[in-house]
């Protein structure tokens, strides 16, 4: 994976769908009012740090696309870094704050994120290139959303604009972090409700499973899969079962990692929807979205069939789901560490 070349914010991988497509997308979240997931008076801002930190970009991409060209994994892990973030709470770095006891009960800890979230000492490094560049002025939430974005461009996604302003949070939510994130033995109702929840709509939930495209699990996730019951519409095809039985031999057991999706593992595209299609949807929160029948099941062909429409139905919901409740203005803080409250 090549490191940062310069290119604009809107270049796309050549698999990608084309510009055009991507400023069509930003219209659309644009004209569909992105301020109205925002506090009144504080919308965040496409060219928030133009004048305080105008290379934020630049350093950002330049960290997460070393990072990713080290381990290819990484990609997944900062894109669900800021997903697990927005749904607790909003999008304010309160995953990020590291438990001190008496003080602050991290969300790090939360069942859905224990021995899971990682990537923070990439955010920490972004963090530091940052302080050097411009001291106390970009914030830990924003640094998620654009390594978010830079994850799945430098994987061959969509490199759509990112939305900035946001402030960093002075607590967590660990109780919230447990009753929010989407679980892996979700089906369809409670995927809708999860992401209804936080103001995002069943075609944004189908759409940003798609972050399904990259990254891995743990066999423990998917082990109860593993003996397929013939009546159950969401059983993994037979031999896709006979292949993750080789992968994980001691069922949960197993410590091993496995592919979210086993098609093209670590490029951004629509072959995860593609793979649902053929019952190779690995956790079963995958796989509900296409054997239920319904909507879910009717833009999981849309996709299948065509990288573009993906794309830009990813890009719109990305934005929206960053835009879910952040601080801005004078609420919150800058951090100076972002594991940490600034003293």
């Amino acid at each position: 994976m090549s490191t940062f070349t310069g290119r604009s914010l809107f270049h796309a991988h050549p698999k990608s769908p084309p510009v055009c497509t991507l400023f069509i997308a930003v219209l659309l979240i644009q004209k569909a009012g992105a301020a109205r997931f925002l506090p009144d008076g504080s919308p965040l801002q496409f060219h928030f740090y133009d004048k305080s930190c105008p290379n934020v970009e630049k350093i950002v991409r330049q960290v997460v696309s070393s990072a990713v060209a080290s381990e290819a994994r990484m990609a997944g892990s900062l894109l669900r870094l800021h997903f697990h973030d927005c749904f607790v709470q909003g999008c304010d770095a309160s995953l990020l704050l590291k438990s001190i006891a008496g003080v602050i009960e991290g969300e790090q800890e939360a069942l859905p994120n224990a021995n899971s979230v990682r990537g923070f000492e990439v955010v920490d490094a972004i963090k530091a290139a940052l302080e050097q560049e411009c001291p106390g002025i970009v914030s830990c939430a924003d640094i998620l959303a654009l390594a978010a974005r830079d994850s799945v461009a430098v994987s061959g996604g969509p490199s759509y604009p990112v939305q900035l302003g946001r402030r960093d949070s002075l607590t967590a939510n660990r109780e919230l972090a447990k009753k929010n994130l989407p679980g892996f033995n979700f089906n369809v109702t409670d995927l809708v409700a999860a992401f209804a929840n936080v103001g995002l709509s069943a075609r944004d939930m189908v759409a940003l499973s798609g972050g399904h495209s990259i990254g891995k699990a743990r066999c423990n996730t998917f082990a109860a899969r593993l003996t397929p019951d013939p009546q159950d519409p969401t059983a993994l095809s037979s031999s896709y079962s006979s292949l993750l039985q080789q992968q994980c031999p001691a069922g949960a057991a197993s410590d091993a990692l496995v592919d979210l999706d086993d098609t093209t593992p670590i490029q951004f595209d629509h072959a995860y929807y593609s793979n649902l299609l053929s019952n190779r949807g690995l956790l079963h929160s995958d796989q509900v979205l296409y054997s239920t029948p319904g909507a879910t099941r009717d833009l999981v062909n849309l996709y299948a069939q065509s990288n573009s429409a993906f794309a830009k139905d990813f890009s719109v919901a990305m934005l929206k789901m960053g835009s879910i409740t952040p601080l801005t203005g004078s609420e919150g803080q800058v951090r100076n560490q972002c594991g940490y409250v600034n003293a």
